[in-house]
């Protein structure tokens, strides 16, 4: 429910509870979608859905197909986010899931290589793009809805239910493959078992809808709605605006190299033959499992802390922390040592990388005004991450099977786009004491901190909205 202290917010009906639930069910189950392919990508297709022979050329195409999805979500960014900044929030979220389902669906459905020979991995290729399409609006879609149902002071806190959501969606993903990898015959599961994962999907189709049917569009646009400030191109606005801002989210944006080298690159290191490590595949699933789990824990505190020290500073700790992380990561599957492994994945993906995962959702929508928010997110975003999805096969490639110091290789690569991305969170204003309606504007003046914490306050006495939960 709006303060009404805080008079510089939209005013009307706030569904705080409503939309977080929305957000954080709505982006577990897309990401169930996108991270089933993921671990697929790394653990299976190399081996059903292109030419046998050189290991290293299969682990590579098919890690290329994980990276033709993001290939994709610039242009779903595109129309997507002109959508969400014209006809509102929740009629993009609902597109969002029906795309994303039924093209994850049609996976399942697939003709293997041997079947159909080069018809296989094309017909990959091409449900690949359509869920890189469909997820491109989904973050900032759901980031954007709940942040402007959110009450002030406690935007940080719940906007990171949207990536709470995600982690959740990835546990899902490695969850429904490891009974299925850990009982049944290698024979069967490379066959059809791998297919259950991608035909449960059809649950997204039908569950995304009932739950994003509930929330009402936010007051924030439906304040610009009623206006009659809603752009015709909010794509040009959010470039003419707010390029520098868009410039910094999609450095910020390279941070999604640490879950490429957690559950992509990593899991081809621990698990493909090639690399003669040896991880068993139902073994190694678990690393990012646990990881999510406790990442699961931790991201709701980090996004509180967010709105008591600002968004700028867990960010920055969060990136730099993460990349001289993954050099321990590396070493641990490199020696074959799956307590250290874990360990390490424990603190770079599941505490130490959610300094920027928690607080990403709050503080990229916030740079941007309601009138633009969801395409300046929604493209700076996926411009960024399309860069990182390009890693797994560049990993392959210069650090490919029989290599030395993989290691130092690819833990030096994830440093330093780790440091390109704090820097950029370093140049960036602070946002998270700016009114809803003055975000975007680069010449806001921040609510002076003492009433800032007294109004943050008050707000968490009337919303009884215990710590930690969506309701």
């Amino acid at each position: 429910m709006a303060n009404p202290a805080t008079h510089n917010e939209p005013q009307g009906r706030h569904q705080t509870k409503k939309a977080t639930a929305s957000g954080w069910i709505g982006s577990a189950l897309e990401y169930y979608d996108f991270f089933i392919y993921a671990t697929a990508a790394a653990l299976i297709f190399p081996q059903i859905f292109f030419p046998k022979g050189d290991p290293k050329i299969a682990i590579i195409a098919s890690l290329a197909t994980y990276g033709v999805g993001y290939v994709a979500r610039p242009i779903g960014a595109f129309v997507l986010g002109h959508l969400g900044d014209t006809h509102g929030r929740k009629q993009v979220l609902v597109i969002c899931m029906f795309l994303m389902g039924f093209s994850t669906v049609a996976v399942g459905l697939l003709p293997t290589y041997d079947q159909v020979g080069l018809w296989a991995p094309a017909l990959l290729v091409l449900m690949r793009l359509i869920q890189g399409f469909a997820v491109a609006g989904e973050i900032s879609g759901a980031s954007s809805m709940i942040l402007e149902h959110a009450p002030f002071g406690r935007r940080g806190f719940f906007a990171s239910f949207t990536l709470q959501g995600v982690q959740a969606g990835q546990i899902m993903a490695a969850a429904v493959f490891l009974p299925l990898a850990h009982y049944m015959p290698a024979e069967q599961f490379n066959s059809w078992g791998w297919r259950i994962p991608f035909l449960l999907s059809f649950i997204v189709i039908v569950a995304g809808y009932i739950i994003r049917r509930e929330v009402d569009e936010t007051p924030a646009f439906a304040e610009v709605d009623k206006s009659g400030k809603v752009p015709k191109a909010p794509v040009i606005q959010a470039v003419t605006e707010s390029w520098r801002d868009m410039l910094r989210v999609m450095c910020c944006s390279l941070m999604n190299v640490i879950p490429v080298v957690t559950t992509i690159f990593g899991a081809a290191y621990a698990v493909q033959p090639g690399y003669g490590i040896g991880f068993e595949k139902d073994v190694y699933l678990w690393i990012p499992v646990m990881g999510n789990i406790v990442a699961v824990v931790v991201i709701p505190f980090v996004g509180s802390l967010s709105d008591k020290i600002g968004r700028r500073i867990p960010i920055m700790v969060g990136a730099v922390g993460s990349g001289l992380l993954s050099f321990a990561y590396l070493y641990a599957i490199s020696i074959h040592n799956v307590p250290m492994a874990i360990v390490f994945s424990l603190l770079m993906w599941g505490v130490v990388y959610q300094g920027y995962n928690a607080v990403f959702p709050s503080f990229y929508p916030e740079m941007f005004p309601t009138r633009t928010r969801v395409s300046g997110m929604a493209i700076s975003q996926n411009l960024g991450t399309l860069v990182t999805a390009m890693l797994p096969a560049l990993f392959v490639a210069v650090a490919p099977p029989g290599a030395m110091n993989i290691p130092v290789m690819i833990g030096s690569i994830t440093l330093g786009v780790t440091i390109v991305a704090a820097i950029a969170a370093f140049t960036a204003r602070e946002t998270y004491r700016i009114h809803m309606r003055d975000l975007g504007n680069p010449n806001a003046v921040p609510v002076d901190k003492d009433e800032y914490d007294r109004m943050r306050e008050r707000t968490i006495e009337e919303s009884k909205v215990p710590a930690g939960r969506t309701a």
